[in-house]
């Protein structure tokens, strides 16, 4: 705020008031937003959040309101008189927007959300903490589900277990669990069904656990009954491709040449048309955050920067496969959260 000029904020992505007060709430329809007025900082939210607010942090005023109250009112009285306002584009909607300018009256809006992904994109040790125990929360339920899958089991089943062995942990589920069989799998995001693995099914598992907010995220691969030579073929490629991804991470290289580590791979396979998604995503507070991934994109990697290293290959009406792990950029190489067999494992027909 101080680089910019701008003498106060209105942050309203809850995901951006859990990183910069340590309150994580879901407010809905209701509104929930931090105001930053030179030394002051006021949270305003719903009432019924208040409680869970108080105990989460210290240093930032909490103002609450009641369903039926109006809770521009408070937004007014924290940021009156304000010149520039930094806001997050992406989120604020349009009726927002209106009432800020109604009700304040800044001469001037600017977008503060791509400065608080900045600050996100690298993780403090504090993070970096909760991120490995998600991770090992995630590894404890991976082999424990590994060595649970049996033929017959509907995709859905074995979702529910997955999410059984995640809370038995202590953790949350980061994200809805994907649980994929025989040609399902060749879904990279497809959602759990009532099928029943069969023998020669792939079965593709992409789940995560989160803890106190941070998340994890991992991918591994079954089969039902042993598997054919092709099978085992595309899995070595993927795995080829993963750890070659994983060998270019380092300090001072750049998103796009960890992904096109992973994509020279699997091309040289003959298989390129078939890996159609980037390589990685960001995590923390979310799954799916800074840095991204993707062929040719220029981000520099930083220390402390944690992603998903994710090659895959996907035949309709065959099958597919994909193997994901978590890393932390380290000045010279990385070093892996999640730690689970990579193997493709057979399981039982029945």
């Amino acid at each position: 705020m101080a680089r910019q000029n701008v003498d106060a904020a209105y942050i309203t992505r809850p995901v951006s008031i859990a990183y910069l007060t340590g309150v994580r709430a879901e407010p809905f329809e209701r509104l929930m937003a931090l105001a930053i007025k030179g030394d002051q900082s006021t949270l305003i939210l719903p009432a019924i959040e208040r409680e869970n607010a108080e105990r989460a942090m210290t240093g930032v005023d909490v103002a609450s309101w009641r369903d039926g109250e109006d809770p521009y009112r408070l937004v007014q009285e924290a940021l009156h008189g304000s010149i520039r306002m930094g806001v997050e584009k992406e989120h604020l909607t349009m009726v927002a927007a209106d009432a800020l300018r109604e009700l304040v009256d800044p001469r001037e809006m600017l977008d503060a959300g791509p400065e608080i992904k900045r600050l996100r994109r690298t993780k403090s040790r504090v993070e970096l903490e909760k991120l490995a125990h998600a991770a090992a929360i995630t590894d404890a339920a991976t082999m424990e589900i590994l060595g649970r899958l049996r033929g017959g089991q509907s995709e859905l089943e074995v979702a529910v277990l997955l999410g059984s062995a995640i809370g038995a942990a202590g953790g949350t589920l980061a994200f809805e669990t994907i649980v994929l069989s025989g040609p399902n799998s060749a879904l990279p995001h497809g959602h759990p069904s009532g099928r029943r693995l069969e023998a020669g099914d792939f079965v593709l598992l992409d789940f995560g656990a989160a803890f106190e907010g941070y998340r994890a995220d991992t991918t591994r691969v079954a089969i039902v009954g042993e598997p054919e030579e092709r099978q085992r073929e595309v899995h070595r490629v993927v795995l080829a491709a993963h750890d070659a991804a994983i060998a270019e991470v380092r300090a001072g290289t750049t998103t796009g040449a960890v992904d096109a580590a992973a994509r020279k791979v699997i091309e040289d396979a003959g298989l390129g048309e078939r890996f159609f998604h980037r390589t990685g995503h960001g995590l923390g507070l979310e799954t799916h955050e800074d840095p991204s991934l993707d062929p040719g994109s220029a981000t520099v990697l930083e220390v402390d920067m944690v992603f998903t290293v994710e090659p895959g290959v996907y035949i309709p009406g065959w099958g597919g496969v994909r193997i994901e792990d978590d890393v932390v950029v380290e000045r010279d190489g990385c070093r892996l959260l999640t730690h689970a067999d990579r193997s493709l494992r057979v399981v039982p027909v029945s």
